[in-house]
C-alpha cells in the first residue's frame, strides 16, 4: 500500500461531526477523493491531456482532478453547485491566493502556475464566459445512487453549449458490483435507508449506465476503457470517514442515525482489515468518451 494511501488521521469523536458538511468536504479532500487518481490519470492520458486542452469539469469537487490537469499544462474551469464546501477548497488547491469572491481573477504567486484556472457554482450561461471548450468531464462516478445520473443530463445540458464541435466529453462510473469490494459495503446503506428513502439508497452500477446518459445528451460514443481504483485507508476510523465523505450514506444517517451507520459500516469493513490495520477493497472504474456532434 502506497504511503499516500495510507496517512494517519485524527479520529473524530463526535459521529455529529460527520455530517457537519465543512467536516465532510475535508475528509472527501484528505481521504476520499484520492481514491480516484488513478482513474483521473487514465482519462488524461488516454486523451493526451496538455497545454492544447481547454477543459470544463462538472461537479469538480474539491479540485483533485483539475489540479492534476493543470499540472499538464491545461487551461481548466471548475464547477460544482452541489457542495460549496468542497468548491472552496478547490479554490483553495487552484486559487490559493485569490480573495473569496474573485475565484475567476488572477491572484499572487500561487495563481501564477494556472492562470487561467476558473471556479464557479454553475456553467457560465452561453456567450457570458469562455467557450471553445475540448474536454468536458463530469469524473464523479455514477451509479452509486438510484437516479444519480439524471442531475448529470441537466449538467451536461447546460455546459454543451460551451463545448466546440467534436470536443470529448468524459463521464465516469462504478464498474461491476463484482469487481468492485466496496459494493458490499455500500449495501449497508441500503439496508438503513430503505424504511424512509430507499429511492436515494445504493444500487448496482449497470453495464449501459454511462451510455444512456450519453445517449439522452445527443452524445457519440467514442470509446471507454475500465480503472482500477482500489480503496486503501489507515484504519478503520479513516475508512469510515472516507466513505461517508461520499454522500453515499447520506440516506442511511437520515433514517438511522451517525451512530448506527458509523457502526454498521466498520462491521462491514472488517473482512477488509489488513492484519497491520489498514483496510484495502479492489475496485475498478468504468469511462466512457463520448463527442459533441
Amino acid at each position: 500500500m502506497t504511503p499516500t494511501l495510507v496517512r494517519q488521521h485524527t479520529s473524530h469523536a463526535d459521529s455529529a461531526a460527520r455530517v457537519d458538511p465543512s467536516a465532510r468536504a475535508r475528509d472527501w479532500s484528505e481521504i476520499q477523493e484520492r481514491m480516484l487518481v488513478p482513474l483521473y490519470e487514465a482519462v488524461y492520458d488516454r486523451l493526451d491531456v496538455g497545454p492544447a486542452t481547454r477543459l470544463l469539469g462538472l461537479r469538480c469537487g474539491s479540485g483533485l482532478a483539475l489540479l492534476m490537469a493543470a499540472s499538464r499544462g491545461a487551461a481548466v474551469t471548475g464547477v460544482d453547485s452541489a457542495s460549496p464546501e468542497r468548491l472552496a477548497l478547490a479554490r483553495e488547491r487552484l486559487l490559493p491566493d485569490t480573495p473569496p469572491g474573485r475565484a475567476g481573477s488572477r491572484g499572487g504567486s500561487g495563481t501564477r502556475a494556472r492562470p487561467t484556472a476558473r471556479l464557479a457554482a454553475d456553467p457560465p450561461a452561453a456567450g457570458t464566459g469562455p467557450a471553445g471548450y475540448t474536454l468536458v468531464t463530469a469524473l464523479e462516478p455514477i451509479g452509486g445512487l438510484a437516479g444519480d445520473s439524471e442531475g448529470l443530463g441537466e449538467l451536461l445540458a447546460d455546459a454543451l453549449p460551451l463545448a466546440g464541435r467534436g470536443a470529448a466529453v468524459v463521464l465516469a462510473g462504478w464498474g461491476p458490483p463484482e469487481r468492485c469490494a466496496t459494493s458490499s459495503v455500500l449495501r449497508v446503506a441500503t439496508k438503513l435507508a430503505d424504511p424512509v428513502c430507499g429511492t436515494r439508497t445504493w444500487r448496482p452500477s449497470r453495464r449501459d449506465d454511462l451510455e444512456e446518459v450519453a445517449a439522452r445528451a445527443g452524445l457519440k460514443p467514442d470509446g471507454s476503457g475500465r480503472v482500477a481504483c482500489p480503496f486503501g485507508y489507515a484504519g478503520l476510523d479513516s475508512a469510515v470517514r472516507g466513505l461517508l465523505s461520499t454522500g453515499l450514506f447520506d440516506a442511511a444517517i437520515t433514517a438511522t442515525d451517525a451512530k448506527q451507520v458509523d457502526k454498521e459500516l466498520a462491521e462491514a469493513l472488517h473482512p477488509h482489515r489488513r492484519p497491520d490495520g489498514t483496510v484495502w477493497m479492489p475496485n475498478v472504474f468504468r469511462y466512457l468518451i463520448a463527442r459533441v456532434p
